[in-house]
């Protein structure tokens, strides 16, 4: 399975054609984004190294033992005719060990099994790091749709300040509605600014992923988060076999399973040999000379190994069913988050945002006509803010929960999802 990412956690926070927002030399996309993380940040660089260096272990386990060279010395430096060298003896003589039971191909499958888990962790490792990226793009996003928001709330408190004026000045209304208004677009202002320093630093956070100091001016290029489909419970409850999570238990299930063979093939004991030539000083001739070990008590020393080896493995198999029951409850907790944030974002948008609109506009009619109060106006213009603020944060809640559940089973959702803007 693919863990390139960059596309799957784009499609958790993608936005429709018309809500993207005018692109600018510091605007950037998720997909963009994704790849400067994978190619610059170290916990992903670390892995070439540590593949070196399992590299290099695999040669070695491939290699068949050393032969040795040996001399011997008798009869030296000793006592009486023993004395000094004029009756030492030398043997020379070359030996080596014959491997029995398939150690070095078990060594070799150890070593290969080492490397494959250790793909696993990477994807493992990349599917994290671009989930997180994910998140911090999608924060800049409602930053930036925050920021919408607060503007036009500033748009709209400007408007509400100029119609009380026009009936101030014409005597209708006291001083204090106007004052009133005037204290409500300079907090209007304030939330403009705050929403303007959340959106920089929401930017940094970004950057930061692949190593930026700079993040100025730097804007998604999207406008607004939608609001994602809800895919059924079934249907991704089934992906998380093939998770690099439990990939990983696979891999080390084998690894451990090779180890299990090392250590049976310890049971049979390796043959040293060893042939040469022997100079016999009393005659000055030479001679053939040889000798084969065999050490003994191998088989029962090798049981208690086995019998470890074998216990780790049947270990790492309840692992991995508790490591799936662990992932699952996760996945339910999260589904269920998307579903009732999916849910809420909908019904605000579609409900009661519009009915607050309405709402506002007939209080300004009102007012304008001097049937309401400036205060009945500016509450239905706050509650409307309000609500808007209230449907991003449930959007961008279930586009967290749409994230982790793509980082959980490392497939795409959300193809088909709505591609509706929040107000």
């Amino acid at each position: 399975m693919s863990i390139r990412m960059a596309t799957f956690v784009a499609l958790a926070v993608g936005a429709c054609a018309h809500a993207r927002a005018q692109p600018t030399p510091a605007t950037i996309s998720l997909d963009e984004a994704s790849t400067r993380v994978e190619r610059n940040h170290p916990a992903l660089a670390g892995f070439a190294a540590t593949r070196d260096v399992l590299s290099a272990e695999a040669e070695l386990a491939a290699l068949r033992p050393s032969p040795r060279l040996g001399l011997d010395i008798e009869n030296a430096l000793g006592s009486g005719s023993a004395s000094g060298f004029d009756g030492a003896e030398l043997s020379f003589g070359l030996g080596s060990v014959i491997e029995r039971g398939g150690k070095r191909p078990a060594r070799v499958a150890v070593a290969e099994r080492r490397r494959e888990a250790l793909a696993s962790a990477e994807d493992a490792k990349r599917l994290d790091l671009l989930a997180e990226v994910a998140r911090r793009y999608l924060d800049l996003v409602a930053a930036q749709a925050e920021e919408t928001i607060a503007g036009d709330a500033v748009a709209q408190r400007t408007h509400t300040l100029r119609a009380t004026k026009r009936r101030f000045d014409a005597g209708a209304s006291p001083a204090s509605v106007h004052l009133a208004a005037q204290a409500e677009l300079a907090r209007a202002n304030l939330e403009l600014v705050r929403a303007q320093q959340a959106q920089a630093a929401a930017a940094l956070r970004l950057a930061i992923m692949w190593g930026g100091n700079d993040a100025i001016g730097l804007r998604a290029d999207m406008a607004t988060p939608f609001i994602p489909t809800v895919p059924a419970f079934a249907d991704i409850d089934g992906l998380l076999a093939t998770t690099p999570e439990l990939r990983r238990y696979a891999d080390e299930e084998r690894l451990r399973e090779a180890r299990v063979q090392l250590a049976r093939s310890e049971a049979h004991a390796d043959i040293e040999w060893r042939v040469g030539v022997r100079r016999l000083q009393a005659t000055d001739d030479w001679g053939l000379v040889g000798s084969v070990t065999l050490p003994l008590g191998t088989r029962p020393r090798a049981a208690f190994a086995i019998r470890a080896a074998e216990a780790e493995r049947e270990a790492v198999r309840h692992e991995r069913e508790a490591g799936l029951l662990d992932l699952r409850s996760v996945l339910a907790e999260a589904h269920a988050r998307l579903n009732a944030r999916a849910l809420e974002a909908n019904h605000l948008r579609d409900e009661v945002i519009p009915r607050f609109d309405a709402a506002a506009a007939a209080a300004e009619r009102a007012f304008r006509a001097g049937a309401a109060s400036q205060l009945e106006w500016s509450q239905l213009q706050a509650e409307t803010t309000t609500l808007k603020r209230q449907q991003l944060a449930a959007t961008v809640e279930a586009q967290r929960a749409l994230i982790e559940i793509q980082r959980l089973t490392g497939h795409a959702f959300g193809a088909t999802a709505q591609r509706t803007s929040t107000p």
